[in-house]
Formats: structure tokens, sequence, C-alpha cells
């Protein structure tokens, strides 16, 4: 106000010094200090030789003051001279935070230089209470709602202030309670489980859901009128909310108040418009049928349906409106779906960006909509979905583009965002099974942009020796038949994975071919050759080993045939939480080499959302080897084993199955399966990624050559596990109780693994 008023009298006095018009001489500035008579001349609309006039005086005054460099502007006239007086504003020379430990005093200047308050920059006193009031808000939104600020303006020379802005932070300001007023068909308990934020837990203080913010009661108030709605309560309102906090600022307390209203059904559901699909087809799309409740989220999740299913034809821009009739007397909603498709769009062109490393082709040749066709919604986010498969883009986006000056056609634009698609690791690890792990891989998954694979691998454990190599090109040919080898170096001591005693050093190679059936399932075929020698103790206890050595001798050459299918829809290769994989391999040892047998394999393991955050897997897996030929067993160093986490946990690692003198000998029959009830991290409102509990049943056991099939010797177990993706590889965690356990097995109850793959 007093600023106003200072500008109306600078404009009355400027119009009284200025009665009469005159042409100006000359122009001078007084009162400069550090702004130039130049930056005045700027402002100011006229020149020498103009004309000057009492209302020119009042333009003046408000060019300058608007430019904010000067408080107090002034204009006189002698003799021909217009003299502007002005009083410059002092200029910031230093900003500096005192007591703030939340907010980085680095981060607070660059906040505050985006609106114009920085070092350099005109003072102003109602800038500095904007700033206040912008760093109040700041705290208060992280829970703080005692915080005190108060600013110092210190005088500087040469027309300069040095600012110190200094803040008491206080203590996070927690929910103290929730209250909800006026709910009669549902526990409060039931509908604060629904909120983000709580009173708080032991886990609060992570999780931080205790602490009070307005952003996120408003998000809780709607989460909050989306499960009415979802349940039938169409007239469901919150007729108000009352937020309170105590004296010292430390505890908020909420009261929310609401009408539920009645409870709906559908009465009926009805489809309108333009239905260029079978009407019964769309009609199988709509999720919520007649006499079913009421739910906002079943109706727009049918619109949702119907929309990609129009979208799937070709009518990218097709429009479903759910529209409901609501009868209050009889508690009935009639539900209309309008249909309007719209013109079928064709895609004009495909353009792919971003890819500054990884070459065109090799994303194209993921891309199932085509150009010149009609736009295929499905195609298009199958496209996109294969193209992030890859693992070369830390992200793709697509968009769709109306093509000016037609009315159906479109383009698409593929935007993806590159990522090191090489790496160079080395890790150290343990597990129950294998011991101490170190290993390192030099891995590059997109060699010079082509897409082809290499890799180098060391792996050292107690039990494992492997030095490995590998190449592959997933598109050997223009249909997407892959082909690779591997050649590998593989020291075993046995004894160190609860094995009876034996060595073997072996090396070999192979060349694998993959032919793809569809974008989920492969047919592979190899052939290879492996190198084994096995070696015994001087005194070696186990009599099957030392007879098939003196049998068939130490040292074997050995070429092989394998051949598998696989079909892999899962949504996350170490976590997933939806889809299945199944694999079929076997593997020959066929005539020429030293040894004659065959290993058959089958693995099935499935993802079964139940809600949103909680998953039921089950599968299991068989393997079966035999001997065949001029071979009379199966060879020993072949045979598989149970037992520990990969199979049955709460027995220790490879112990299941026969043993001779306590040690043991493995099997050529495999038989494992499991269920497991898959869940995040308790008490935590927004599950971890990384990580996951679960709850399961495990059963399996090896079985040898001599012996049948029995139900009866299966071994069981059940507890608890955990799977963590830390940093520094995964973590395995169990806690299992081992049942049907016979007098010879070893039990291990607790079992960890870290920085092994699972």
């Amino acid at each position: 106000m007093n600023k106003l008023l200072n500008i109306i009298t600078l404009l009355l006095l400027s119009s009284a010094a200025l009665a009469e018009s005159f042409v100006i001489k000359d122009i001078r500035v007084e009162g400069l200090q550090r702004i130039s008579a130049g930056t005045v001349f700027n402002y100011i609309p006229l020149r020498a030789g103009d004309e000057m006039t009492d209302l020119d005086a009042k333009s003046i005054i408000r060019a300058l003051y608007k430019s904010k460099y000067f408080s107090d502007v002034a204009v006189e006239a002698d003799n021909g001279v217009l003299i502007i007086k002005v009083n410059e504003r002092p200029a910031i020379s230093s900003i500096e935070f005192v007591g703030n430990k939340d907010l980085e005093s680095e981060d607070l200047l660059k906040s505050l230089r985006q609106i114009g308050f920085a070092e350099g920059q005109v003072f102003e006193q109602a800038m500095l209470e904007r700033v206040e009031l912008e760093l109040q808000r700041q705290y208060f939104s992280r829970g703080k709602y005692g915080v005190s600020i108060e600013s110092k303006v210190n005088s500087l020379p040469e027309n300069r202030v040095g600012l110190v802005i200094t803040m008491e932070e206080g203590t996070v300001t927690t929910i103290g309670d929730i209250n909800i007023v006026g709910n009669v068909s549902f526990e409060q308990e039931e509908l604060l489980n629904e909120f983000e934020s709580t009173t708080g837990n032991l886990l609060s203080i992570v999780t931080r859901d205790n602490q009070y913010s307005r952003q996120k009661l408003s998000a809780d108030l709607e989460t909050l009128r989306s499960f009415y709605l979802d349940r039938g309560y169409v007239d469901f309102v919150v007729e108000s909310t009352q937020v309170s906090i105590t004296d010292d600022k430390k505890r908020m307390f909420i009261t929310i108040n609401i009408d539920e209203g009645e409870r709906y059904q559908i009465k009926e559901v009805r489809l309108a418009g333009d239905l260029i699909v079978e009407e019964q087809e769309l009609f199988d799309l709509i999720t919520i049928k007649k006499d079913s409740i009421f739910s906002r989220k079943q109706v727009t999740r049918s619109s949702e349906f119907l929309t990609n299913r129009l979208g799937n034809d070709g009518y990218a821009f097709a429009n479903v409106n759910a529209v409901p009739k609501i009868d209050r007397e009889q508690r009935l909603v009639t539900l209309t779906f309008f249909v309007d498709p719209g013109r079928r769009a064709y895609v004009r062109r495909i353009n792919i960006e971003g890819n500054s490393k990884t070459r065109d082709e090799v994303v194209r040749r993921e891309l199932r909509q085509q150009e010149s066709s009609w736009i295929s919604t499905a195609n298009v986010e199958h496209s996109r979905a294969l193209i992030q498969r890859l693992g070369y883009f830390e992200d793709v986006n697509v968009e769709t583009t109306p093509v000016p000056g037609t009315a159906d056609q479109v383009d698409l634009d593929f935007n993806v965002t590159e990522q090191s698609s090489g790496s160079l690791s080395a890790g150290l690890g343990f597990s129950g099974s294998d011991g101490l792990i170190f290993n390192a891989n030099l891995t590059q998954q997109n060699f010079m942009g082509s897409g082809k694979h290499i890799n180098f691998g060391f792996n050292n454990s107690d039990v494992n020796t492997v030095y490995s190599f590998g190449y592959t090109d997933p598109f050997a040919t223009v249909d997407g038949i892959s082909q690779g080898f591997n050649a590998f170096y593989r020291e075993t001591d046995a004894d160190e994975a609860n094995i009876a005693s034996f060595n073997t050093d072996s090396w070999g190679g192979t060349v694998t071919f993959g032919i793809p059936i569809s974008d989920d399932n492969r047919i592979s075929l190899g052939l290879g050759y492996e190198n084994t020698e096995v070696s015994l103790p001087e005194y070696s206890l186990v009599s099957r080993y030392t007879d098939f050595i003196e049998r068939e001798g130490s040292d074997y050459d050995s070429f092989f045939v394998t051949l598998g299918w696989s079909s892999n829809t899962r949504n996350h290769p170490i976590l997933p939480t939806s889809g299945k994989l199944q694999r079929v391999s076997a593997e020959v040892a066929v005539p020429g080499g030293s040894l004659q047998y065959y290993k058959l394999n089958y693995e099935d393991r499935r993802y079964q959302p139940l809600t949103e955050n909680v998953t039921l897997a089950y599968g299991g897996k068989v393997g079966y080897g035999g001997a065949y030929g001029s071979t009379e067993d199966f060879p020993f160093f072949q045979n598989f084993y149970a037992g520990g986490q990969r199979s049955v946990r709460g027995f220790k690692s490879n112990t299941l199955g026969i043993k001779e003198n306590d040690e043991s000998l493995g099997g050529n029959l495999l038989v494992t399966a499991g269920t497991e009830l898959i869940f995040p991290l308790p008490f935590m409102k927004k599950p971890l990624k990384s990580f996951r509990f679960s709850g399961f049943v495990d059963v399996g056991n090896v079985y040898d050559e001599n012996e049948n099939f029995d139900a009866g010797l299966l071994r069981y177990s059940a507890g608890v596990s955990a799977i963590w993706i830390s940093p520094f590889g995964p973590v395995s965690v169990s806690l299992a109780q081992p049942f049907n356990k016979q007098e010879d097995d070893e039990t291990e109850i607790f079992q960890f693994a870290i920085g092994s793959s699972f």
C-alpha cells in the first residue's frame, strides 16, 4: 500500500513540475551507483529532441518502477533538461542458510534461482517474503509443521545486502490418530488399511508413513472414495475433513466424515453406438454383469477391454464411454457402454529414435506392427515389450502421431533410451551347496550394436572352478534362428558338495541353434564334445565308483546331441509374479565316444497372481538318465542330486537319496515339486520390487538305477523364505522344517546364499 502511495505522490509531483510541455535538450540521470545510465535510457520511451509532456513523465516513472531496479523515481525539468532522480534498490551479495539439515543449501539456492532470487539479483523485501513462504511449504511437505524461519538483511558497501536465512526445522509432525465417522458397512480398520497415511508401526522410521502430508491425505480420500465405489456405493461422499495439530506442532489428528449412501446392483448392461465388432464378442469382454454389485473398477476395466479390442482392428482412436442410469428407489444401475470407433487408421511410417549405438535393424526385427497395414494396439504394445526384452534399452516408449492432412493415417515413434549392454563384473559370495564363490564375467550383450552376445566367465568355488567363453548371434538368419558356441574348462571336487568323494576335470565345447516357434516359444538343437577325466581317492569306499572305473576307464570322450523346447512368459527373470516357464530337454551321448548315455529333463514353473501383491507359484522338475549300447551303467558323475535351496529346502544340499558308507550317491531319477505363496514385505504400503517373502512347501527325492519310484520315499519340507536383489547380487534365505525324515538324512533348517543366481 505504501509503495502505491509513493508512486501516486511522485506522479502528482512530476505532473505539477511538468505542467507545460517542452522539447528535451538533454537527459540527466542522478542517483546511480551500480546501474549504468544506458540501462535507464533503455527503459524510458523518450530521447533528446522529443517533446515532453506530463503524460510522458508518468510513463517514465511507471517504466522505471517496473524494471524493479529502483525504490524511488522522480522526474524534473530544468531549462529544457530532463532530470531523472532515482534511488537504486540494493543487490544481493550473498545468501546464507543456517540450521537446514533436511534441505541441502545447494538445492535451495538452485530452486530460488529459478524464481529470480539469487546472488547478483536486485533485492526486494516482497520477494524475500515469498522465499520464506516457499521454504515453509517445502518443510510442510516433509511433515515438519513446527518449522521456524527468520531472515536477516545485512547492509554492505556499494549498495549491497547479505542475507542470512535461519531455519529451526523442529521435529516431524506425525499422525496421532485417524478417525472415520459415518462408516456403517465397513470397520474403520479395514478402511484405514487402504490408506497410505497411518499412525505408524515398527517400520515407520524407514517408510515414514506416519508423517502427515496434505497431498497424501488427498490421495487417501480418493482411495477411500474408490473403495466404496468399487463396492456399489454410488452415492458415497466425503462430507468434511478436519485436521488439527497440537500446540507443540508434533502430532496431527485427522477426522473424516463420510456418508456411505446405499449399495447398488447392476440391473442391465447394454451396448450402444457403432458396433463394428460382433455384439456377443464385445459383451464377452465386459467384466461387470447383470445382478452383480456396481464397481467403478470393473466399469473402467470393461471400457479398456472394449477400447483395446477395437484398437486391434485398427481403430486406434476408438472411444468407449460408460454411462450409468441410476434408479435410486430400487437401488439399481442400468449401465450403457457407448462405442464410437472413429475411423480405421493405417500406419504410414515407423520411426526409431534414440538408438545411437544399436543398429536400426536390431530394433526393427522385433516389431510386430508393420507399415502400410492398419494399426493394432496389441501388436504395438507387443512390439514395445519385445524391444524392452532385448535388454539393450533402459526405457522404451511409443507414441502414435496422426499424419497432418489425413484422417486415417498415423506414424509410430518408438523412442528408446539406451543403456550399457556390456559389463565387467567380479563378485564374492557364499552358498550352502557351493561354499565360498568368486566369479568374474565380461559380457557384451550388444556387440558393436549388432545384437550379438559375447561373454567370458570365471567361477571359482569350493566345488567348481570353471572357465568359459561363449558367442551367440540371436538372428543368424532373417527368420530369427540363433546360432552360438561355447567352450569351457571345469574342475569339480564332489566331496565339497556333500557328495561321495571323486574329482573330475573336463573340457569341451558346444554349438547350439535356436529356432523360434513364436515370440515365447523356442526349439534348441546343440552338438557338443566333452573330455572328462575322473579320479577317486586312494582308498575309495564307494564300490560302484571303483567298479565303473575298472570297467569303463577313467578318461572319457563324449560326443553328444542336445534337443530342447522352452516356453517363457514370465514378467521378470528372478522375481516373477505372473507367467510361466516350461522347459524340455534331452542330451544324448552318441556312439563314437567312450560312453553312451542320455539325460532327459522337464521343468514347469507357473505364477498365478491372486491379488495385486500376492502370487501363487507352483511347479516341478523331473530328470531321468540312463545308459545304452556298450555302456552298462549310467555314469555316476552325471547323477542328479536333491536337497538344498534349489530343490527341497530343510535338507542339506545334495544329500537326499541312497548312501553308501554315509556318502550321498545321487541317482539317475530326480523328482521335485513345490508350491509357494509369494507376498511383499509385511507392514509396507508400497511393496519393494527387489524384495519378497514366501511361504513354501517342497517335496522331492532322487532314486538310484536299482530303485523304482516310490512316493513313500519322497521328502517334504515347509517354511518361509526371502529373496532380496541386493546391490552385490541376489540374497536368498530360508527357514524350513523337514518332514518324512529318515534316519540317515542330513537336515539344515536354516539355509542361505549370497551372490549366486536362482
